[in-house]
């Protein structure tokens, strides 16, 4: 997964299911149906029929939470109307357990199970920040124009059960398409294949790892290096669509396969795009949620060309690199997976952290982006790594993510996360006199454990020292189970570069894709805090931390118009009068004064000039460049 804060904002298998049903050696699978042409009210019928239950009693669970996202979203809440019927239709007796669990009495008689599902898009502007759903994890029920289908928010499964197969029926309009990776079926039974969808998955975790969009455009693909990538694009405006991504998404693919070289990965990687309007009921959250064989990515249809193309090259990239961990190199609590009482594993500087870094480091391998580029993006990493704890364990931020005071610090993994790669990363060439990285090891993992074999989660720091050197595993103790902070400048000594502090004129709200404000948790006011930095322009204004904005220029604010906010802010111009009216301490202030230049304090990477013969000319084009 990535979340982002932005500036403003197989082939096809033929079998009968009678044939199947009355195989020995097949498990009888899981019959699902999602309406997708009577929806009311935002509301998607699901119906599920899991054959014959021996049980007495049956429990049926919507997940908790799901792999890659890292907290706990309570998908239960989104479904009502539940009932379990007999095949008569008479309906059988069910006790809640709880917002995500529905037990189901005389479970023997059982036909089916029936209820509607929420749109989660819809919610985002009614919930508290910690309660709503990534949006690249939700969902949209937008009737005849749009779907996206995180079949995780939609389909359960009963206990016991997870490893039995389903088959998804999915009623579509006529005039809609269907993009996923999840593997498409042909019954032999006559049907309107124009209005229906058929899927299959061997189990539950292969029905919530292949989401689907639907939308009027069908999807695009081509190969790249024996992937076949397609693309889907939902832009309610047309101001995107599947041929304006083609030629960025393909060579930012074959930048990867070229970076990853011969390694293992995948015959099919779709990549479903949702560019949100940033109305009231559209997504909000910003980024990507990670598959096997694919990713959601949800960003602003406003957004210029060349802010979108290079936004999805570094999302993208990102979700596609996870290909490597935790899809093929993961500890047994991903492996095994508990979708309501999960168990985390301790490596998150491994499944986001080293993912990170290589979204980052591939771009200046296959030279997308320049050194001066990439030098910047580490100091920005570092940077930002500061307004967290830096002296956290990482690991034990990791094993205990979903609960405070570590759920605060899970942002870390995109930055100190992507910074211990870097370190493991020129440490390991210096070692090796250039010739091994980090990505040899984790191919060399990949290689030992893959798909279906998990490592033991308190093993797998001593495997990596015991494959490398004593010092990488004295980095792991001090610095990532330990809490000491990285000595970065110590590192980029190693590689010939240094760092001076510079002043970097910025906005008077907006630095890049950081802000400099915030909005008050369970609340829609905008406030100033103290870890997003201080900015020269605010502070001549007499902006202090805390401050609650109330209005700029005689306009007020807060999130439902923060988008104007911004477009204010960057439309004030030195010398201009400017007044902000604040809340400070329970009491309004008004704040008066002349505009000027605002600048923020950076650290700016230089690289020394070297000869090749010099160690550390050496060891940067090895590190970069190998």
């Amino acid at each position: 997964m990535k979340k982002i804060i932005l500036s403003v904002f197989a082939a096809a298998t033929l079998f009968s299911c009678k044939t199947l049903q009355t195989s020995k050696s097949v498990s009888l699978p899981i019959d699902t149906t999602i309406d997708l042409v009577d929806v009311q009210n935002d509301k998607v019928k699901v119906t599920v029929d899991p054959s014959k239950i021996k049980e007495e009693t049956i429990v049926y669970h919507l997940p908790k939470i799901v792999p890659g996202t890292y907290q706990n979203y309570d998908y239960g809440q989104y479904v009502e109307g539940f009932k379990a019927l007999d095949k008569n239709g008479a309906e059988l007796k069910v006790e809640k357990l709880d917002i995500n669990s529905w037990k189901i009495n005389d479970a023997k008689k059982l036909d089916k199970i029936v209820y509607l599902t929420n749109d989660t898009f819809d919610t985002e502007n009614e919930k508290p920040e910690d309660d709503v759903v990534f949006s690249p994890a939700g969902t949209n029920f937008d009737k005849d124009k749009n779907f996206v289908l995180n079949l995780h928010t939609m389909i359960g499964y009963f206990e016991g059960m997870k490893q039995s197969p389903y088959s998804l029926k999915v009623l579509k309009p006529e005039d809609m398409y269907g993009s996923t990776s999840l593997q498409q079926v042909r019954i032999k039974e006559s049907h309107n294949t124009q209005t229906q969808d058929n899927f299959f998955a061997n189990r539950y975790f292969d029905i919530i790892d292949n989401p689907i969009m639907y939308d009027k455009t069908p999807e695009i693909s081509f190969n790249v290096n024996g992937i076949d990538i397609s693309i889907n694009v939902f832009s309610p405006n047309g101001t995107y669509n599947e041929e304006s991504l083609r030629e960025q998404m393909n060579k930012m693919m074959n930048a990867q396969k070229t970076f990853l070289g011969e390694m293992n990965t995948t015959k099919k990687y779709s990549i479903l795009v949702y560019l949100s309007t940033l109305g009231e009921n559209d997504a909000k959250g910003f980024g990507a949620l990670e598959h096997h064989t694919s990713t959601v990515v949800v960003m602003p249809e406003q957004m210029p060309k060349d802010a979108l193309m290079q936004s999805l090259t570094d999302i993208v990239s990102h979700e596609f690199f996870h290909i490597v961990t935790p899809l093929n190199v993961h500890s047994e609590e991903v492996h095994y997976f508990d979708f309501n009482k999960p168990k985390m594993s301790k490596h998150l500087w491994m499944y986001e952290g080293i993912t990170e870094y290589f979204a980052n480091l591939f771009q200046i391998n296959q030279k997308l982006i320049s050194e001066e580029d990439f030098y910047n993006r580490l100091v920005d990493k570092i940077k930002t790594s500061k307004r967290f704890n830096d002296t956290m364990s990482f690991t034990e931020m990791s094993e205990n993510v979903l609960d405070e005071p570590y759920k605060s610090q899970y942002g870390n993994v995109y930055q100190k996360g992507a910074l211990i790669g870097m370190a493991l990363d020129i440490q390991l060439r210096e070692l090796s006199n250039g010739e091994t990285g980090i990505l040899d090891i984790m191919k060399e993992l990949s290689k030992k454990y893959g798909m279906e074999k998990p490592f033991n989660d308190d093993e797998i720091i001593k495997e990596i020292t015991e494959m490398t050197y004593p010092e990488i595993g004295e980095f792991f103790t001090k610095h990532v189970k330990g809490n000491l902070p990285i000595d970065y400048n110590a590192l980029f000594e190693k590689v010939g570069i240094t760092s001076e502090k510079i002043e970097t004129p910025v906005g008077y709200l907006l630095h890049a894709q950081t802000p400099f404000i915030d909005v008050v948790k369970g609340t829609k006011d905008i406030y100033f805090p103290s870890y997003l930095g201080t900015n020269s322009g605010l502070e001549k204004l007499g902006v202090r931390s805390g401050d609650i904005l109330k209005e700029l220029n005689g306009v007020a604010y807060n999130l439902d118009n923060v988008q104007p906010l911004i477009f204010a802010s960057m439309a004030i111009e030195a010398g201009q009068e400017i007044q902000m009216k604040v809340l400070r301490d329970g009491k309004e202030v008004v704040l008066n004064g002349t505009a000027i230049q605002p600048t923020v304090e950076n650290s700016e990477i230089k690289a020394l000039d070297l000869p090749d013969t010099d160690p550390r000319m050496k060891l940067r084009k090895a590190w970069m460049f190998n």
